[in-house]
């Protein structure tokens, strides 16, 4: 999971690269193309487990749309509101949304320790906001502070929809479906969904070598590489540990930004960053010293278990030799 997210935490960076791609572009070849080599590579398991992802078609779908919607918001927040502000926002509050999923959804208890966690993160997320919005950059007036506003907006969309698909996997792995078959049933399917979208807005990556490059990079590196070793995580943590331990994209997003971007983030924005650690800290270390009390992230105790020790085991095995 941290391995992923120190991937994602480049990908806004990476993005900048190639300033004539637009956003809508940037994300539909990273997480498009992405989705289809993992779908491609997982072609055997998601065959053979055909008729469990179709017993699940409700939840594969769900979480194929969210995939196909989450790049489109995600890259477009970044590219409103700036690098450290729209991965902040979408990866600082995506825990928040995973939890209410899985309480609305599951009926998983929110306990103390996560609720005093998450309002570090959010207060974190808020702070680095505000900062960026006082502080507009090259923009003048209205104009700026309005972006940033929208741009802030769609990382909350950016984060409902991260939540989801990762529920809509974990869900999936929980129910006999192996790690590879759900990650790629579901991101294949979310990539189809962003074909049209990548063939409307991907001129510009042709245009030269540096804009392909990074469009190749972004597919193969962050959201092929990082989603699978994120399905890998998905395995054993339940959805809001892992939308949790990717806290550590915004950190990675945040330090890029300023020392390869260029970017200023004013001492709130850093307070903030700092919080969200904090937040992350919280979550992580201090369930481990009371394992048989709390699952991860102030799990309720029968959530403690790893999924591999549960049903999902098989497959799983049966998977990795097959």
């Amino acid at each position: 999971m941290l391995a992923a997210s120190v991937l994602w935490g480049t990908t806004g960076t990476a993005a900048t690269f190639a300033p004539q791609v637009g956003p809508l572009a940037i994300g539909a070849v990273a997480m498009g193309l992405g989705g289809l080599l993992q779908a491609l590579v997982a072609a055997r398991p998601i065959a053979h487990h055909a008729p469990r992802l179709r017993g699940q078609r409700g939840t594969v779908l769900l979480g194929a749309a969210s995939v196909a919607v989450y790049p489109l918001a995600f890259y477009s927040s970044m590219h409103l509101a700036g690098v450290a502000v729209g991965t902040v926002v979408s990866l600082g509050t995506a825990p928040l949304a995973s939890a209410l999923i899985e309480r609305v959804v599951d009926g998983r208890r929110l306990t103390r320790r996560w609720s005093s966690a998450a309002a570090l993160g959010l207060l974190g997320t808020a702070l680095l906001c505000v900062a960026e919005a006082a502080h507009p950059g090259e923009g003048t007036g209205r104009a700026s502070v309005a972006a940033t506003l929208l741009g802030v907006g769609l990382g909350l969309v950016a984060a409902a929809t991260y939540a989801l698909y990762s529920w809509a996997a974990h869900r999936l792995i929980t129910r006999r479906i192996p790690s590879r078959a759900a990650m790629g049933a579901v991101f294949g399917l979310g990539g189809l969904l962003l074909l049209p979208v990548l063939l409307t807005t991907g001129a510009p990556l042709i245009a030269s070598w540096p804009n392909a490059a990074v469009g190749a990079y972004m597919a193969v590196i962050p959201m092929f590489t990082g989603y699978v070793l994120f399905g890998r995580g998905l395995a054993h943590v339940p959805a809001s540990t892992a939308t949790t331990l990717s806290l550590l994209e915004p950190a990675v997003a945040a330090v890029l930004a300023v020392l390869v971007v260029g970017e200023r983030l004013p001492a709130a924005g850093w307070a903030g960053t700092a919080l969200v650690i904090a937040c992350l800290i919280v979550l992580t270390a201090a369930p481990r010293r009371r394992r048989h009390a709390e699952g991860p992230a102030g799990a309720p105790r029968e959530e403690a278990t790893p999924v591999t020790a549960g049903p999902a085991t098989a497959p799983d095995r049966e998977n990795s030799t097959g």
